[in-house]
Protein backbone atom coordinates (compact mmCIF):
# COMPACT_ATOMS: atom_id res chain seq x y z
CA UNK A 1 0.00 0.00 0.00
CA UNK A 2 1.23 3.50 -0.89
CA UNK A 3 0.66 6.18 1.73
CA UNK A 4 1.28 9.93 1.48
CA UNK A 5 1.80 11.70 4.81
CA UNK A 6 1.41 15.47 4.51
CA UNK A 7 3.33 17.21 7.28
CA UNK A 8 4.92 13.87 8.06
CA UNK A 9 8.29 15.23 9.23
CA UNK A 10 6.69 16.86 12.25
CA UNK A 11 6.11 15.79 15.83
CA UNK A 12 3.58 12.98 15.22
CA UNK A 13 4.88 11.99 11.79
CA UNK A 14 8.38 11.32 13.12
CA UNK A 15 6.88 8.60 15.34
CA UNK A 16 4.20 7.37 12.92
CA UNK A 17 6.29 7.03 9.75
CA UNK A 18 8.77 4.50 11.24
CA UNK A 19 5.80 2.40 12.39
CA UNK A 20 4.37 2.42 8.86
CA UNK A 21 7.70 1.47 7.33
CA UNK A 22 8.04 -1.39 9.83
CA UNK A 23 4.67 -2.70 8.62
CA UNK A 24 5.88 -2.78 5.03
CA UNK A 25 4.06 0.27 3.69
CA UNK A 26 5.48 2.42 0.89
CA UNK A 27 5.56 5.86 2.55
CA UNK A 28 6.10 9.29 0.99
CA UNK A 29 6.24 12.42 3.14
CA UNK A 30 5.56 15.92 1.84
CA UNK A 31 6.80 18.60 4.23
CA UNK A 32 8.48 22.00 4.14
CA UNK A 33 10.90 20.70 6.81
CA UNK A 34 10.58 23.74 9.06
CA UNK A 35 11.97 21.62 11.90
CA UNK A 36 14.40 19.51 9.91
CA UNK A 37 14.13 15.87 8.91
CA UNK A 38 14.38 13.18 11.58
CA UNK A 39 12.76 10.47 9.43
CA UNK A 40 14.43 7.08 8.85
CA UNK A 41 15.93 5.84 5.63
CA UNK A 42 13.42 4.13 3.37
CA UNK A 43 10.99 7.04 3.39
CA UNK A 44 10.71 9.26 0.33
CA UNK A 45 10.55 12.96 1.28
CA UNK A 46 9.22 15.73 -0.97
CA UNK A 47 10.25 19.14 0.36
CA UNK A 48 7.40 21.21 -1.00
CA UNK A 49 4.27 23.11 -0.08
CA UNK A 50 1.09 21.02 0.14
CA UNK A 51 -0.69 23.62 -1.99
CA UNK A 52 1.75 22.83 -4.81
CA UNK A 53 0.61 19.21 -5.02
CA UNK A 54 -1.42 18.41 -8.13
CA UNK A 55 -3.75 15.57 -9.05
CA UNK A 56 -0.91 13.85 -10.91
CA UNK A 57 1.26 13.86 -7.79
CA UNK A 58 -1.34 11.93 -5.81
CA UNK A 59 -2.26 9.34 -8.42
CA UNK A 60 -1.18 5.89 -7.31
CA UNK A 61 -1.48 6.57 -3.59
CA UNK A 62 -4.00 4.48 -1.68
CA UNK A 63 -4.32 6.70 1.37
CA UNK A 64 -3.39 10.24 2.40
CA UNK A 65 -2.83 11.40 5.98
CA UNK A 66 -2.97 15.11 6.77
CA UNK A 67 -0.69 16.03 9.69
CA UNK A 68 0.07 19.51 8.38
CA UNK A 69 -1.09 22.96 9.42
CA UNK A 70 -0.32 25.18 12.39
CA UNK A 71 -0.26 23.13 15.53
CA UNK A 72 -1.39 25.19 18.52
CA UNK A 73 -3.10 28.30 19.89
CA UNK A 74 0.04 30.49 20.12
CA UNK A 75 0.79 30.00 16.43
CA UNK A 76 -2.84 30.65 15.49
CA UNK A 77 -3.03 33.81 17.57
CA UNK A 78 0.30 35.09 16.24
CA UNK A 79 -0.98 34.83 12.66
CA UNK A 80 -4.74 34.20 12.38
CA UNK A 81 -4.54 34.61 8.61
CA UNK A 82 -1.93 31.87 8.17
CA UNK A 83 -3.80 29.74 10.70
CA UNK A 84 -6.98 29.71 8.61
CA UNK A 85 -5.05 29.11 5.40
CA UNK A 86 -3.09 26.15 6.77
CA UNK A 87 -5.71 24.57 9.05
CA UNK A 88 -8.90 25.19 7.10
CA UNK A 89 -8.04 25.65 3.42
CA UNK A 90 -5.05 23.30 3.18
CA UNK A 91 -6.81 20.06 4.24
CA UNK A 92 -9.77 21.01 2.05
CA UNK A 93 -7.48 21.44 -0.95
CA UNK A 94 -5.51 18.26 -0.28
CA UNK A 95 -8.65 16.22 0.38
CA UNK A 96 -10.25 17.40 -2.85
CA UNK A 97 -7.08 16.75 -4.84
CA UNK A 98 -6.73 13.28 -3.30
CA UNK A 99 -10.32 12.40 -4.16
CA UNK A 100 -10.10 13.37 -7.83
CA UNK A 101 -6.76 11.53 -8.03
CA UNK A 102 -8.46 8.27 -7.02
CA UNK A 103 -7.13 7.99 -3.44
CA UNK A 104 -9.38 5.68 -1.40
CA UNK A 105 -9.02 7.13 2.11
CA UNK A 106 -8.14 10.50 3.64
CA UNK A 107 -7.23 10.75 7.35
CA UNK A 108 -7.32 14.17 8.98
CA UNK A 109 -5.52 15.20 12.18
CA UNK A 110 -7.99 17.39 14.04
CA UNK A 111 -8.20 18.52 17.64
CA UNK A 112 -10.39 18.22 20.73
CA UNK A 113 -9.99 21.99 21.04
CA UNK A 114 -13.09 22.23 18.83
CA UNK A 115 -15.13 21.56 22.00
CA UNK A 116 -14.07 24.86 23.59
CA UNK A 117 -15.38 25.19 27.14
CA UNK A 118 -17.60 22.51 28.69
CA UNK A 119 -19.02 22.36 32.21
CA UNK A 120 -18.22 19.02 33.81
CA UNK A 121 -19.52 16.97 30.89
CA UNK A 122 -17.92 14.09 29.03
CA UNK A 123 -18.17 14.98 25.36
CA UNK A 124 -18.52 12.45 22.57
CA UNK A 125 -18.51 13.06 18.81
CA UNK A 126 -22.20 14.05 18.80
CA UNK A 127 -21.69 16.81 21.39
CA UNK A 128 -21.65 20.48 20.35
CA UNK A 129 -18.36 21.61 18.83
CA UNK A 130 -18.14 25.33 19.55
CA UNK A 131 -14.81 27.13 19.76
CA UNK A 132 -14.28 30.88 19.96
CA UNK A 133 -10.54 30.89 19.24
CA UNK A 134 -8.75 30.88 15.86
CA UNK A 135 -7.08 27.49 16.31
CA UNK A 136 -10.21 25.60 17.34
CA UNK A 137 -12.35 27.32 14.68
CA UNK A 138 -9.86 26.51 11.92
CA UNK A 139 -9.51 22.85 12.96
CA UNK A 140 -13.29 22.48 12.91
CA UNK A 141 -13.45 24.08 9.45
CA UNK A 142 -10.79 21.71 8.15
CA UNK A 143 -12.62 18.73 9.61
CA UNK A 144 -15.95 19.85 8.13
CA UNK A 145 -14.56 20.25 4.62
CA UNK A 146 -12.88 16.84 4.67
CA UNK A 147 -15.95 15.03 5.99
CA UNK A 148 -18.16 16.53 3.26
CA UNK A 149 -16.14 14.66 0.63
CA UNK A 150 -16.92 11.19 1.97
CA UNK A 151 -18.75 8.82 -0.35
CA UNK A 152 -18.76 5.11 -1.18
CA UNK A 153 -15.43 5.43 -3.02
CA UNK A 154 -13.70 7.86 -0.68
CA UNK A 155 -13.40 7.10 3.03
CA UNK A 156 -12.75 10.06 5.32
CA UNK A 157 -11.64 9.73 8.94
CA UNK A 158 -11.13 12.74 11.21
CA UNK A 159 -9.36 12.40 14.54
CA UNK A 160 -10.16 14.91 17.26
CA UNK A 161 -6.94 14.54 19.20
CA UNK A 162 -6.35 15.33 22.84
CA UNK A 163 -3.18 17.23 23.75
CA UNK A 164 -0.44 15.01 22.37
CA UNK A 165 2.60 14.51 24.60
CA UNK A 166 5.64 12.25 24.83
CA UNK A 167 8.99 11.79 23.15
CA UNK A 168 9.45 12.18 19.40
CA UNK A 169 12.65 12.43 17.34
CA UNK A 170 11.21 15.80 16.22
CA UNK A 171 10.75 16.87 19.81
CA UNK A 172 8.40 19.52 21.18
CA UNK A 173 8.53 21.09 24.64
CA UNK A 174 5.43 23.25 24.20
CA UNK A 175 2.87 20.55 25.07
CA UNK A 176 1.37 20.19 28.52
CA UNK A 177 3.13 17.07 29.87
CA UNK A 178 6.36 17.82 28.01
CA UNK A 179 6.34 21.42 29.25
CA UNK A 180 5.86 20.38 32.88
CA UNK A 181 8.60 17.76 32.55
CA UNK A 182 11.02 20.34 31.16
CA UNK A 183 10.13 22.88 33.83
CA UNK A 184 10.58 20.33 36.60
CA UNK A 185 14.11 19.57 35.43
CA UNK A 186 15.17 23.08 34.44
CA UNK A 187 13.68 25.06 37.34
CA UNK A 188 12.68 22.45 39.90
CA UNK A 189 9.18 23.94 39.78
CA UNK A 190 6.00 23.04 37.90
CA UNK A 191 3.67 26.02 37.50
CA UNK A 192 -0.02 25.16 37.26
CA UNK A 193 -2.13 28.09 36.13
CA UNK A 194 -5.48 26.48 36.91
CA UNK A 195 -5.52 23.06 38.63
CA UNK A 196 -9.24 22.44 38.07
CA UNK A 197 -9.24 22.66 34.25
CA UNK A 198 -9.79 19.37 32.41
CA UNK A 199 -7.70 18.21 29.45
CA UNK A 200 -7.75 15.01 27.39
CA UNK A 201 -4.13 13.91 27.06
CA UNK A 202 -3.00 11.73 24.15
CA UNK A 203 0.28 9.83 24.27
CA UNK A 204 2.18 10.20 21.03
CA UNK A 205 2.53 6.41 20.96
CA UNK A 206 -1.23 5.99 21.26
CA UNK A 207 -1.71 8.64 18.56
CA UNK A 208 0.58 6.83 16.12
CA UNK A 209 -1.14 3.53 16.82
CA UNK A 210 -4.53 5.14 16.15
CA UNK A 211 -3.39 6.18 12.67
CA UNK A 212 -2.27 2.61 12.00
CA UNK A 213 -5.71 1.35 13.05
CA UNK A 214 -7.37 3.88 10.75
CA UNK A 215 -5.18 2.92 7.79
CA UNK A 216 -5.98 -0.73 8.28
CA UNK A 217 -9.72 -0.28 8.97
CA UNK A 218 -12.40 -1.62 6.65
CA UNK A 219 -12.78 0.63 3.61
CA UNK A 220 -16.46 1.21 4.45
CA UNK A 221 -15.55 3.03 7.69
CA UNK A 222 -15.64 6.82 7.81
CA UNK A 223 -16.36 9.26 10.60
CA UNK A 224 -15.15 11.56 13.34
CA UNK A 225 -13.34 10.00 16.30
CA UNK A 226 -12.10 11.42 19.59
CA UNK A 227 -8.62 10.26 20.56
CA UNK A 228 -7.48 10.37 24.17
CA UNK A 229 -5.27 8.32 26.45
CA UNK A 230 -7.27 9.70 29.38
CA UNK A 231 -8.88 12.80 30.86
CA UNK A 232 -6.97 14.65 33.59
CA UNK A 233 -7.21 17.90 35.48
CA UNK A 234 -4.15 20.07 34.97
CA UNK A 235 -3.46 19.79 38.68
CA UNK A 236 -3.45 16.01 38.44
CA UNK A 237 -1.04 16.12 35.50
CA UNK A 238 1.31 18.25 37.59
CA UNK A 239 1.19 15.74 40.45
CA UNK A 240 2.00 12.83 38.13
CA UNK A 241 4.88 14.67 36.44
CA UNK A 242 6.31 15.73 39.81
CA UNK A 243 6.19 12.17 41.16
CA UNK A 244 7.68 10.74 37.97
CA UNK A 245 10.61 13.19 37.83
CA UNK A 246 11.38 12.70 41.52
CA UNK A 247 11.18 8.90 41.31
CA UNK A 248 12.88 8.34 37.97
CA UNK A 249 15.44 11.15 37.93
CA UNK A 250 15.95 11.88 41.62
CA UNK A 251 15.21 15.60 41.42
CA UNK A 252 13.13 17.43 44.01
CA UNK A 253 10.24 19.29 42.38
CA UNK A 254 7.88 21.90 43.82
CA UNK A 255 4.41 22.84 42.59
CA UNK A 256 3.36 26.46 42.11
CA UNK A 257 -0.42 26.61 42.01
CA UNK A 258 -2.19 29.65 40.57
CA UNK A 259 -5.86 30.20 39.81
CA UNK A 260 -5.85 31.92 36.45
CA UNK A 261 -9.00 31.84 34.34
CA UNK A 262 -8.92 29.52 31.33
CA UNK A 263 -11.59 29.44 28.63
CA UNK A 264 -10.64 25.96 27.44
CA UNK A 265 -11.97 23.14 29.56
CA UNK A 266 -13.06 19.79 28.16
CA UNK A 267 -12.95 16.04 28.67
CA UNK A 268 -13.90 13.55 25.99
CA UNK A 269 -15.06 10.00 25.46
CA UNK A 270 -12.88 7.87 23.17
CA UNK A 271 -15.25 4.88 23.16
CA UNK A 272 -16.22 5.31 19.51
CA UNK A 273 -12.62 4.93 18.33
CA UNK A 274 -12.22 1.90 20.59
CA UNK A 275 -15.39 0.19 19.39
CA UNK A 276 -15.15 0.94 15.66
CA UNK A 277 -11.41 1.24 14.97
CA UNK A 278 -10.10 -0.91 17.84
CA UNK A 279 -8.03 2.00 19.15
CA UNK A 280 -6.98 0.96 22.65
CA UNK A 281 -4.87 3.43 24.60
CA UNK A 282 -1.99 1.89 26.55
CA UNK A 283 0.04 4.95 27.61
CA UNK A 284 -1.25 7.09 30.47
CA UNK A 285 0.48 10.24 31.76
CA UNK A 286 2.69 8.16 34.04
CA UNK A 287 3.89 6.19 31.01
CA UNK A 288 4.45 9.42 29.05
CA UNK A 289 6.69 10.76 31.82
CA UNK A 290 8.63 7.47 31.91
CA UNK A 291 9.15 7.70 28.14
CA UNK A 292 10.40 11.29 28.43
CA UNK A 293 12.82 10.30 31.20
CA UNK A 294 14.10 7.36 29.16
CA UNK A 295 14.87 9.58 26.16
CA UNK A 296 16.04 12.68 28.06
CA UNK A 297 19.58 12.61 26.63
CA UNK A 298 18.13 13.09 23.14
CA UNK A 299 16.48 16.47 23.92
CA UNK A 300 18.14 17.82 27.08
CA UNK A 301 19.19 21.04 25.35
CA UNK A 302 16.02 22.79 26.49
CA UNK A 303 17.02 26.06 24.80
CA UNK A 304 16.91 24.56 21.31
CA UNK A 305 14.33 26.69 19.41
CA UNK A 306 13.36 23.66 17.31
CA UNK A 307 11.51 22.32 20.35
CA UNK A 308 9.10 25.27 20.41
CA UNK A 309 6.87 25.67 17.36
CA UNK A 310 6.06 29.32 17.98
CA UNK A 311 9.75 30.29 18.08
CA UNK A 312 10.44 28.77 14.65
CA UNK A 313 7.20 30.23 13.28
CA UNK A 314 8.05 33.75 14.46
CA UNK A 315 11.59 33.51 13.06
CA UNK A 316 10.14 32.77 9.62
Amino acid sequence: MKILVAGGAGYIGSVLVPKLLDRGYDVTVVDLLWFGNKLPDGCTVWEKNIFDLQKEDLQGFDQVIFLGGLSNDPMAEFSPKENFIQNASCPAYLGYTAKIAGVKRFIYAGSCSVYGYTVNELYDETSPAVSNYPYGISKLQGEFSVMQMQDENFSTIAFRQGTVSGYSPRMRLDLVVNTMFKSALEKGVITINNPSIWRPVLSIQDAANAYVRAIEANQDISGIFNLSSGNYTVGEIGDIVKEGVETLLGKTVKLEIKNMQDFRNYKVSAEKAKNILSVKSTHDVKAIVADLAKNLDKFKDFENPDYYNIQIFKSM
